[in-house]
């Protein structure tokens, strides 16, 4: 009987694995915590859907963003652009600690790796160089905070957990500063 009930726990878990086949980092982990949602549901433990999903999105953003720092600090030829790509590694480290420790405490599945979205961002602009490069990395940077910026209103918004709110709120100002520093450069370098 142990043995069977043992069989039928495992079920969800080897489907969620074989569903999870051909996917990118994101979407796995997506489909992790929404079993693990359905679960926490079914035994009334509760980390809702807008946590587990801006944990998630602000895990691939901020992984992102420390890979195209240490590409700018490696293929920059402008000085603020490398330092801007060390500023990168730097805080979004930092950030990316923190949002490993909430969804660790959580129980939130994150990426083991940036998104095919990410990932097709970094491959193009490692094909740049010279000049080429430090203005599509800038030009990057500004569309990539800006949806950061978005998301992390909208996880401060949404989450009905608050030490979340608390993490999305207290970053928002140092996005915002990556933002202006961003565009300030862009426009030097043009």
């Amino acid at each position: 009987m142990k043995k069977r009930a043992s069989l039928l726990l495992a079920l969800p878990f080897a489907l969620l694995a074989c569903n999870n086949e051909g996917k990118d980092s994101v979407e796995k982990a997506d489909s992790a915590n929404e079993a693990k949602h359905d679960d926490t549901l079914r035994n009334n433990i509760a980390t809702d859907e807008a946590t587990s999903d801006f944990l998630v999105r602000a895990a691939d953003g901020g992984m992102a963003e420390v890979q195209l720092g240490e590409l700018a600090q490696q293929k920059a030829t402008n000085a603020q652009v490398k330092d801007f790509g060390a500023m990168m590694v730097q805080d979004h480290t930092a950030a990316n600690s923190q949002v490993k420790a909430l969804a660790a405490q959580r129980n939130v599945t994150l990426p083991a790796a940036i998104s095919d979205e990410h990932k097709t961002k970094a491959d193009d602009l490692s094909k740049k160089s010279g000049k080429d490069f430090d203005k599509a990395f800038m030009s990057t940077m500004i569309s990539d905070h800006e949806k950061t910026i978005d998301l992390f209103k909208s996880g401060a918004e949404k989450s009905n957990d608050p030490d979340v709110k608390t993490f999305a709120n207290n970053t928002l100002p140092k996005l915002q500063h990556h933002l202006d520093s961003a565009r300030a450069i862009h426009k030097a370098i043009k």
